[in-house]
């Protein structure tokens, strides 16, 4: 009962608005994969799950799963946490389902479970840094979340409830594992925020370089294989690792399908995904990477090629032209008057002096006074004045009930998680919006680039850092 896979774009971080008047801070897309709207949560290791030997998602782990004992010994201990055998094989009977969902043959059960396991453990030294540097995530920010999720899918949560529990995910620990995944979306986004800074120089060096580029206007789908390096390794480990990247790729060569090396070999956080990288223009590799894959043909392997991270291989899957058309936008001109819902203002009360001012404005009070008086934003000095505003500028509610306004005509009270607002579209334009989205463009290709190097080297730090011990015989 498969369907074309649908993505559930639900972007984390950007369900923290910090101000209305703001768009929401980069981040990475943490996004939910389902088939037939099944959802399917890579990696849960669901204590509440059986494993039958004789399923065919199972069959990996399935002589693991028979003996409790051994599904309830330690796998690893990660610091002061530990990850238990049974945890390990049901992530791995999880990943060889996804992979097998994808058409990948999975690899050996040893290879499997070494893979899996390394994914646990880097999962847990995140969680556990998070935590000592007081992340956290409330239980109505994660309600709000999954609620999002459901309505991305159109479904009730209640019909959500049900998917879940049709795909054999108990509900409790998806919740935690959408708990996770913000906290791990929060804590590299803090990281990238401190360390990642994009300058006009940059952006202007980088458009130049792309319209000098025969490829430049290019963008790559990608597959990728990863042997990771860390800086405390001596030559012999690394000479090793550099030995484990020529073996990946001799099987290549060979015939082995580039997606089950992957699984088997990679230790990039798309292993079990194949490999796979989002479409990306080639400007956003960086100058080592981007000459290697300019005069790749579709379907041709790159050899290996080392970076600080470690040893890569590549395999072009397509390639295709950026479109430049022009960017034209609908862009609003805008004010409006805020009254927040605090300890001292109800929000019954705030609504109803929302609607004593509207009033008084229908009666003949010019709006901008009304805003320099009682408006609690900070635009209240300019009159609620917001300027020219773009799609997404503003909070949902906002930009709904302004979407909906001729030239001059105020709203009724609008509520947002800031207070009850009253609007006046003063104006409305057609916008080109080009170069901006040319530059804007650019500076989110150098920040991914700069941001994907900061990251590794978080999780490298994080990982010679930790106490990391292996009890599984096997592994």
């Amino acid at each position: 009962m498969l369907m074309p896979k649908k993505i559930l774009s639900t972007l984390i971080i950007g369900l923290m608005i910090l101000s209305p008047f703001q768009t929401a801070a980069e981040t990475d897309d943490i996004s939910l994969s389902t088939d037939n709207l099944s959802i399917d949560m890579p990696l849960i290791g669901d204590d509440e799950t059986s494993v039958d030997p004789e399923s065919e998602t199972a069959d990996p782990a399935g002589s693991l799963a028979a003996d409790n004992n051994l599904l309830d010994r330690i796998a690893a201990i990660v610091n002061e946490d530990v990850i238990t055998q049974r945890e390990l094989d049901n992530a791995v009977v999880t990943a060889t389902r996804n992979l097998r969902q994808q058409g990948i043959e999975p690899p050996e059960l040893s290879s499997m479970q070494s893979q899996v396991l390394e994914t646990l453990v880097i999962k847990s030294i995140q969680l556990q840094h998070a935590r000592e540097i007081g992340m956290s995530v409330s239980d109505s920010e994660l309600d709000d979340t999954i609620r999002r999720i459901a309505d991305e899918n159109k479904l009730s949560l209640q019909e959500f409830y049900s998917v879940l529990e049709q795909d054999g995910i108990s509900f409790n620990k998806f919740r935690k594992e959408i708990r996770d995944e913000i906290i791990l979306a929060r804590l590299r986004e803090r990281q990238i925020n401190s360390q990642v800074n994009v300058t006009d120089g940059e952006i202007d060096n980088f458009l130049r370089t792309q319209e000098a580029s025969a490829a430049g206007n290019e963008e790559f789908l990608l597959a990728h294989i990863l042997i990771s390096v860390t800086e405390h390794m001596d030559p012999a480990q690394i000479h090793e690792r550099s030995q484990r990247a020529e073996q990946a790729l001799k099987k290549i060569q060979e015939g082995a399908d580039f997606a089950h090396v992957a699984a088997e070999f990679s230790d990039a956080p798309d292993a079990m995904s194949g490999g796979m990288l989002d479409w990306r223009p080639i400007t956003q590799m960086g100058p080592t990477f981007a000459q290697l894959l300019s005069p790749l043909d579709t379907g041709e392997i790159t050899p290996v090629v080392q970076s600080p991270n470690g040893f890569h291989i590549f395999k072009l899957i397509d390639r295709r032209e950026q479109e430049n058309s022009a960017v034209v936008i609908d862009q609003i001109h805008a004010r409006h008057i805020l009254i927040k819902v605090n300890e001292l203002t109800s929000d019954n009360d705030a609504r109803e002096e929302i609607l004593q001012l509207k009033s008084r404005i229908e009666q003949g009070a010019n709006f901008a006074e009304m805003a320099k008086l009682h408006s609690e934003d900070g635009s209240a000095s300019s009159g609620g004045d917001l300027g020219w505003l773009s799609p997404g500028n503003t909070v949902p509610p906002f930009e709904k009930a302004m979407n909906q306004l001729l030239p001059g005509q105020i709203s009724d009270p609008v509520k947002t998680q800031f207070g009850w607002h009253l609007i006046q579209v003063i104006e409305r334009r057609e916008q080109d919006v080009s170069d901006d989205h040319q530059r804007e463009n650019a500076r989110q290709a150098i920040r991914s680039r700069k941001a994907e190097v900061v990251v590794q080297e978080m999780l490298r730090q994080l990982r010679d850092q930790a106490y990391v011990e292996y009890r599984a015989d096997d592994i």
